[in-house]
């Protein structure tokens, strides 16, 4: 069975063809990060416009790179959210008139739950992939962790799970981005703030952990505050300093240890949930997925600390894209999933597990 995935719930115009679940065809990414990162972060309106203009070509070129046909394609699966209201509305208004034109199945995606299903992507032809070498076993603790969303998740099967806890504020991708901008760092924050971290001390600031009712809860709003205080702090300066000041004032050693202290607490802070998880719950398997599941201090941290292997998607599928939603629209119609109108499917912008 193969599926067409189509992904455009932020800034990534994205198509893919997957067989089976398993076997990636086709893989096409179109960011317009590089239009976002004179303005620190996404603008809604330029991600949309971007959408609008890459989309059927991406589309396209997905097919021919999976050398399909439309006749190949036995359903389509679409990101329903959550996203941006604007950058949904192209790729789900795109997927109904394929699926109305085409005369092919609908399955809108959640997302969220779509990172777990790109650790089931494990054949492919196309080069540069290092993929798993065999899927995940259910039951399922799942680490998602992005810009916009942390949450840990046990899977019974596709379809089936507990949420067992979530942000309760920032995001971990959200902090790292409004780190990097404190230190002017660049955008996105999560490799330029691992990039710097790497010729930094990771204790030569003390930076606090929170403690939630919830143990498998996060918060990162009070670590990005404490980063700020103890940049102002270094550059000789109040609690009134400006952090858009900071980057002129602070040296390269100073960003570099701030860097590496934010990192070691955010990245403590996500793997002491995982571990205690993993301990209680005893799952078959760990994943780790989302852009932030690229990170190189996370990535090895949890290989020292966690008992049980992790799974994680190649590098180029944690951050967003098609394949994951082909992935999981396969596990929706083989479970039986009810299809979506294309006349009448909406989006979703708020969308959650």
């Amino acid at each position: 069975m193969r599926v067409l995935g189509i992904e455009t719930s932020c800034d990534e115009t994205a198509a893919a063809v997957v067989e089976d679940g398993y076997k990636l065809l086709s893989n096409v990414v179109a960011s317009s990060v590089d239009l976002h990162a004179a303005f620190g972060g996404v603008v809604p309106e330029i991600a949309a416009r971007s959408h609008l203009e890459i989309i059927t070509p991406v589309i396209e070129q997905a097919l021919k790179t999976a050398r399909t046909t439309w006749d190949d394609i036995d359903a389509i699966a679409v990101t329903q959210g959550p996203g941006l209201i604007g950058s949904l509305l192209i790729g789900v208004l795109t997927a109904r008139t394929l699926a109305i034109a085409k005369n092919k199945p609908l399955f809108p995606v959640n997302h969220l739950q779509a990172h777990v299903f790109a650790t089931f992507l494990t054949k492919t032809a196309l080069p540069g992939y290092n993929l798993p070498a065999k899927q995940p076993k259910f039951p399922l603790l799942a680490l998602i962790v992005s810009g916009g969303h942390s949450q840990l998740v046990l899977f019974q099967k596709p379809g089936k799970y507990q949420l067992l806890g979530q942000t309760t504020d920032d995001a971990v991708g959200e902090a790292y981005d409004k780190v990097a901008k404190m230190l002017g760092l660049g955008y996105p924050g999560g490799p330029s703030v691992d990039k710097a971290a790497q010729k930094g001390n990771s204790e030569a600031i003390k930076l606090p952990t929170v403690k939630l009712d919830n143990p498998y809860n996060f918060s990162f709003s009070g670590l990005k505050t404490a980063v700020l205080r103890a940049a102002q702090e270094l550059a000789g300066q109040d609690y009134t300093f400006p952090s858009s000041k900071l980057p002129k004032v602070l040296t390269k050693v100073q960003k570099a240890d701030i860097a590496a202290s934010f990192q070691a607490t955010a990245v403590k802070t996500l793997l002491d949930a995982l571990k205690r998880a993993n301990w209680e719950f005893q799952p078959a398997s760990v994943v780790i997925v989302g852009g932030v599941a690229a990170n190189r201090e996370l990535r090895q941290q949890a290989l020292k600390q966690l008992s049980t292997s992790v799974i994680y998607p190649d590098i180029k599928l944690c951050t967003d894209n098609a394949a994951m939603i082909a992935a999981l629209g396969y596990f929706q119609a083989k479970g039986g999933a009810k299809l979506a109108s294309p006349y009448s499917l909406e989006v979703e912008p708020s969308l959650s597990m």
